[in-house]
Order: structure tokens, then C-alpha cells, then sequence
């Protein structure tokens, strides 16, 4: 019995900490009078709490609070500097990680492009290489090193660490936490890429006081991460967010997805989507300035270079955007008429391209979705941009942090 009151009382002690280190996150800075009115708890709780926090170098006492009547009240926030964590944004032709403080301010980075048709092994190592470059940077910075947070698209057995299946790389039961962790001896948390940017926004971002919010990654595939009341919604395995492969079209002469079915809402609104709508232009000798931009830069078409011929007024590839938003916002319309959230933010690669696509999947909504719903949803373009997936990297070891405090040691 004894053990068991003491089990139940280090479990309440542990679901409070993290409550008070999460309303330091959100809220700072905040006084612990603020606290205790936000948390329910009595004051010497709360003291008693954040002490604990202060001993364990997560959070840290700031400056004075002299306004209103009584004595001056010493503010709270989060120590950025409490230890470092490194992300990593496994891409279809790329990887890049990055090491960051405690609130997610990039310290370290690097990209590198991959080749997806190569051996599997071949680029896990690639990545691994990497990876010990930004232990090298962060152990300079300071001793502790959170963790390790992987986005890589696809579908996640969480529990295992393991991907298990992603399309667009053709890649099936890849083992990544114990491969990590054997080769850093660090903690090693995987998911979703989508699912990492929306606790991204959650923690960081645009959605930080929103609790009914989907984030869309649009990049080679698209995915969704959603919250819904205040949690990020995973389904019964674990796989929820697949928005991608959601059917809207089901016309058998169109293009086949990399899952293997036809009329998949990612073929006809991802970047590929966008290059063939340029490309099938320039097939037909329409005028543009594309051409002499990749003759110029010894480049590829890509979506950075077809934003900048939008940029010059090039209207072939600002018409290929407009396309594309029409087809984004059928999705987006149909996700608003099911979850009615508060907001619905894009992110991924193709966000930098959102000044020519928000307006048109905006206008498509209006028509595709009912009034009523989508006039309370209001539809944003990630402030991570093309990093919303590497900041989710962070943001997922970031979370476990403010919620098992107690699992760092004390000053």
C-alpha cells in the first residue's frame, strides 16, 4: 500500500510539473501568483514546483513584474539554454538536420540532397554522418543534449521507432530508432513529418493557444497532422494524417500515385504537379522566362525557380501555381467540412510559393465548402516555411521534455 501511495504521489508530482513547465512555455513570462491562477493550484504547490524546475535548469527567474498594487513579482520562463537537441528532416532527395536550443532557436544546420533511387543504407548513413557533426556542435555548446527528433514521411510505428511504409521512397520497415540510437547513444524519438510540424505550430508556431488546428504538408507527397482538442489525433494505429491519398478523383486514365492508386488528391496538388504543369507549357512553346532561368543556373526545373519566374511576372508558371491551389483547396475544403477547425496552416516545401497559392485554394474553399464552417476556419502559410518538418524534428523531443520533466537530473 505504501508503495502504491508512494507510486500515486510521484505520478501527481510529475503530471504537475509538466503542467506548470508547459503554462511557463506558453505563457512567459509569467509570476508564480500567475501560475497559480492558471494551474489551480495552491501557491506553495506552485512554489514548490517551480523550485524543482529551477533545480533541474529548465526554467529560469527573469526580471521583476512592479506593476499593480503589493510587492514586485519575480517573472518565470523557460531556460533556453537548459540543453540542446537535434532534428533531423529525413526528404525524399534530401536530408538536413539541425542542432537548436531548448525553444527551438537554430543554432547549427546542414542540408544535403539524396538520391532516393540509391541503396536505403547508403543514405541512412549519409544522415548518420551528419548527425555526429551536430553532436560535435552541441556538446561545445553544453553537456546535455536532449535528444534526437526524425520526421521522415510516411507512416510511424511510434512505439518501435520504426517507419513503415513511405511511398515516396519506396521504403518498408526501417528500424530508424535502434539504428540512431546504437550509432549515438542519445535518446531518439521518430514521426510523421507532417505530424513533427504540427506539434511544431503547437509548441512554436502559429497554433500555440489553438486547440482544433490541421496542418497540411505539401512538398513531393501530402500529408496532414491533426489537433483536435488540444491533442495531436493519431487514429487506432497511430497512422491518421494521410490526407494525401485521399481519392477526388476516381477517372481511371489518371496518374498513378506512388501507393499505387489512381486519383489521389497529393498527384494532382504536390510539387511534381507543378513542374508537369510548366513543363507540358514549355512542350507547347508557350512564352516564358523558365527556360532561360535553368539555362542561366545549369538547374533542373524546380519549385524554387519557378517561383522566381512568377517573381519576374512570368505568367506560364504563376498560372501552374494557380492551377495547383485550385487543387490544394479541394482538399482543404473537404478537411474543413469534416473537422471544422479553428485554423488549417500550410507548410512544407511548396509554402514558399503561398503568395500565389493562398489566394486561389482561399477562393476555392468559399466554393467548395459549406459557408457556415469555412468562414470560422482561418487558412495560414506555416512561419517555418519549408523547415516546418525540421522544427517538428525538434519540437518532438521538445515536448517530451515538458512532459516527463522529472526524467532530468537535478543542478
Amino acid at each position: 500500500m505504501n508503495n502504491k501511495n508512494t507510486a500515486d504521489q510521484a505520478f501527481v508530482r510529475e503530471t504537475n510539473l509538466s503542467f506548470v513547465l508547459r503554462q511557463i512555455h506558453t505563457q512567459s513570462p509569467i509570476s508564480r501568483a500567475q501560475l497559480a491562477v492558471l494551474t489551480g493550484l495552491n501557491k506553495s504547490t506552485v512554489s514548490s514546483l517551480v523550485d524543482d524546475l529551477i533545480e533541474r535548469n529548465l526554467v529560469c527567474e527573469t526580471g521583476m513584474n512592479s506593476t499593480g498594487a503589493g510587492r514586485p513579482a519575480t517573472l518565470l520562463e523557460i531556460n533556453c539554454n537548459a540543453g540542446s537537441i537535434i532534428g533531423v528532416e529525413l526528404g525524399v532527395d534530401f536530408v538536413s538536420v539541425a542542432v537548436t536550443d531548448f525553444l527551438g532557436n537554430i543554432i547549427w544546420r546542414r542540408k544535403e540532397d539524396a538520391d532516393p533511387s540509391e541503396d536505403q543504407k547508403k543514405m541512412i548513413n549519409q544522415t548518420l554522418q551528419i548527425v555526429k557533426e551536430a553532436m560535435t556542435v552541441a556538446k561545445k555548446k553544453g553537456p546535455r543534449i536532449f535528444g534526437i527528433g526524425l520526421a521522415t514521411p510516411g507512416t510511424v510505428d511510434l512505439k518501435e521507432g520504426v517507419l513503415i511504409f513511405a511511398p515516396n521512397l519506396h521504403w518498408r520497415n526501417v528500424p530508424f530508432r535502434k539504428l540512431f540510437s546504437e550509432q549515438t547513444k542519445l535518446k531518439v524519438f521518430i514521426e510523421n513529418d507532417a505530424n513533427a510540424a504540427a506539434i511544431s505550430e503547437h509548441l512554436f508556431g502559429t497554433a500555440r493557444q489553438c486547440r482544433d488546428f490541421l496542418f497540411v504538408f505539401a512538398g513531393v507527397g501530402i500529408g496532414g497532422g491533426l489537433f483536435l482538442n488540444g491533442e495531436l489525433y493519431r487514429g487506432k494505429n497511430g497512422y491518421a494524417g494521410e490526407i494525401g491519398h485521399s481519392p477526388i478523383t476516381a477517372e481511371p486514365s489518371q496518374t498513378i500515385c506512388h501507393c499505387g492508386n489512381r486519383g489521389c488528391w497529393e498527384t494532382y496538388a504536390n510539387q511534381y504537379s507543378i513542374i508537369q504543369r510548366v513543363q507540358a507549357r514549355l512542350e507547347v512553346k508557350r512564352s516564358s522566362i523558365v527556360p532561360k532561368l535553368m539555362a542561366e543556373q545549369k538547374s533542373p526545373l524546380t519549385i524554387p525557380l519557378i517561383k522566381q519566374a512568377a517573381d519576374a511576372g512570368d505568367m506560364e508558371a504563376r498560372e501552374s501555381f494557380i492551377e495547383a491551389g485550385h487543387a490544394m483547396g479541394q482538399g482543404f475544403a473537404g478537411l474543413i467540412n469534416i473537422f471544422n477547425p479553428e485554423k488549417i496552416i500550410l507548410g512544407g516545401p511548396l509554402s514558399i510559393a503561398g503568395d500565389y497559392l493562398l489566394p486561389t485554394i482561399k477562393d476555392t474553399i468559399a466554393r467548395h465548402s459549406l459557408t457556415e464552417i469555412d468562414q470560422q476556419a482561418e487558412v495560414l502559410i506555416s512561419p517555418f516555411g519549408p523547415d516546418a518538418s525540421l522544427i517538428g524534428a525538434i519540437a518532438i523531443v521538445a515536448d517530451d521534455v515538458l512532459s516527463f520533466p522529472s526524467q532530468l537530473l537535478k543542478k
